[in-house]
């Protein structure tokens, strides 16, 4: 399964060569995991409030092509791996001619309040499972 997402470069993702700067990738690649999980029916407030918390510990990005303001931009995520303590998410994100602009993934350790390494709740890590490719 994969989480599509259509948008809109943002004037204030530019850079001064009128191209998206290289940081809004990761903000896109975050609203695309956001996205794809609320699908699978997990919210990341609650899991918060729950006390479990997904930060992030590996960022992987291959740009492919420029982007400039008011591209429409169309991105894919899916659930790659899901482990134990962790999952890895991948991201795909295209032009209206479905040219590749960029390849990534995340990688996002699950832990407690006090950022303690745990295991994924057992729902979250059947909701992913569900989901991966």
């Amino acid at each position: 399964m994969s989480s599509v997402l259509d948008f809109q470069v943002r004037y204030s993702e530019t850079d001064q060569m009128g191209r998206a700067h290289h940081r809004h990738y990761l903000v896109w690649f975050e609203l695309g995991r956001t996205a794809l999980m609320k699908e699978c029916g997990v919210s990341y407030a609650e899991l918060e409030r729950s006390g479990t918390w997904l930060p992030v510990s590996r960022v992987e990005v291959e740009y492919s092509a420029p982007v400039k303001y008011d591209d429409p931009l169309r991105l894919y995520t899916q659930v790659e791996r899901v482990r134990s303590r962790e999952v890895v998410f991948g991201y795909r994100l295209v032009d209206e001619e479905k040219t590749t602009i960029a390849t990534g993934r995340t990688c996002l350790v699950c832990t407690d309040v006090e950022g303690r390494t745990r295991r994924l709740p057992v729902d979250l890590r059947e909701a992913l499972e569900n989901v991966a490719v």
